[in-house]
């Protein structure tokens, strides 16, 4: 039986803390089932971005006439497009292996491992001991019990990334993150889309008024059945049929494909961690402390398997500590502030408390927003509905929470994240007295500051 210094069980952010416990003289097991780099890199985040950006494109086409020019999309190479983003993932995984094999430090396994003792792990039936232990193993697409969707092909996530031939319809189940963002591709690249989501606004998570705004222009631009409750799922001839219940309502719909975007389960039933004594809580997020260790001495997790934030640089910034907490004298892992973003049409991103958990937490609040079209450069790009909304604690004069919704909303956020960051009290006088360019995007986050009422 072979023993190591460190067991890492997973190659996405999981990766950073070996390679960075490697780089430090200890002998380091990695443990991938599949392609190294994890979620992120080969069907998460890397690629959905790749491919979003021409139907970012394919959009800018479609409004051409709103500026004066005269443009249509003549045609769709999905393959090419599919093709573009493969050439970028998957020797990007492939160069990863290559890199870890020659560490001699680092020593890979590929295989699904299994606790079968604490610090004790089988992989391909060989067994391995590690002082220490780090599960890094991620989730993976949950899939719904749906009257006969074991009888139906679907996709998710990790298929609809990969397709080579556009389909001419798509229904999607479920209105979050991934369901914004492909139905956002697809739709644009010429897909009839249905979205059916089960809650009545669309990205239910973020502040109530951007997923207000969000559902009201995409039920404009797509099918999109909110409150539904799905039935039952057949197969008539080429196409898929959903039976869905709206109230005292029954319809059905038919597409081509059928896209299942509910959410995420997390891998911990796949590694035997009862055999370790881990917890997890009902869900299957495995219990962590502030320094990101379970229950059992010297095994942390991170990333997705834990449930906390399930975003990449969320994942990554849990490695750091982890690494440290290994290495050195334990830290208590920092979050604030915490940002993530939605690269669907509109751009949505977000960071701190909404509107509706300032307001369960009964914080006295004020709000500051502005809105693109009342800027210089949001009327150029000819933004109608976006805006920046700041949500601001009345006597300390904190910033709790900044969302957006409109162009480059992912880039806007950061001035707000670094100001928060630089001081809690201090971000909203950053905003305000910092010299914008003008004209500038960045001046809708100026001016939601500047109208903040305290």
């Amino acid at each position: 039986m072979k023993s190591f210094d460190l067991i890492v069980i997973g190659s996405g952010a999981g990766l950073n803390a070996a390679v960075g416990a490697a780089e430090q003289g200890l002998k380091v097991a990695i443990i991938e089932e599949n392609a190294m780099g994890g979620t992120c890199l080969n069907r998460g985040c890397v690629p959905s971005k790749i491919i979003i950006n021409s139907a970012e494109v394919a959009e800018t086409i479609h409004r051409a006439s709103e500026f004066g020019l005269v443009a249509s999309l003549q045609k769709v190479n999905l393959k090419q497009i599919i093709n573009r983003s493969n050439s970028v993932i998957d020797p990007e995984s492939e160069s990863i292996e290559k890199n870890v094999r020659s560490d001699g430090n680092l020593t890979l396994f590929k295989g699904r491992g299994r606790f079968i003792s604490k610090y004790a792990v089988e992989v391909n039936g060989e067994k391995i001991t590690g002082k220490k232990i780090v599960i890094a193993a991620g989730a993976r697409p949950s899939i719904p019990a749906i009257p006969g969707l074991d009888k139906v092909p679907y996709l998710t996530s990790t298929e609809a990334l990969r397709l080579k031939t556009l389909p001419k319809s798509m229904i999607i189940i479920g209105g979050g993150y991934i369901g914004a963002e492909l139905g956002f591709f697809y739709a644009e690249l010429g897909t009839k889309i249905t979205i059916l989501q089960r809650s009545k606004l669309l990205l239910s998570r973020e502040d109530e008024e951007i997923a207000s705004l969000i559902t009201g222009l995409w039920k404009k631009k797509y099918d999109v059945l909110t409150d539904a409750e799905i039935v039952k799922v057949e197969r008539k001839g080429k196409e898929i049929s959903v039976t869905i219940k709206q109230g005292n309502s029954t319809k059905k719909i038919s597409a081509e494909k059928l896209l299942i975007a509910a959410g995420v389960t997390p891998n911990s039933d796949t590694l035997d961690i009862k055999k370790a004594g881990i917890r997890a809580n009902e869900k299957g997020f495995i219990s962590v402390d502030r320094f990101l260790e379970t229950n059992v001495k010297n095994i942390f997790a991170l990333g997705d398997i834990t449930g906390k934030y399930m975003f990449r640089h969320s994942a990554n910034l849990e490695a750091e500590y982890v690494l440290n907490n290994i290495l050195r004298e334990k830290k208590a892992v920092d979050y604030y502030p915490m940002p993530h973003a939605v690269f669907t049409s509109p751009q949505i991103a977000g960071v701190g408390l909404t509107e509706q958990e300032a307001r369960e937490q009964k914080i006295k609040y004020v709000i500051g927003r502005e809105y693109y079209r009342n800027t210089a450069k949001g009327i150029a790009l000819g933004e109608k509905h976006g805006f920046v909304k700041l949500i601001v604690d009345k006597k300390t004069k904190e910033i709790l929470g900044c969302h957006i919704i409109g162009p480059e909303a992912s880039l806007l956020l950061h001035e707000v994240v670094v100001a928060m960051k630089a001081g809690k009290n201090k971000a909203l006088d950053l905003l305000r007295d910092t010299v914008h360019v003008h004209p500038s995007l960045n001046e809708v986050v100026q001016r939601a500051a500047l109208n903040v009422q305290l």
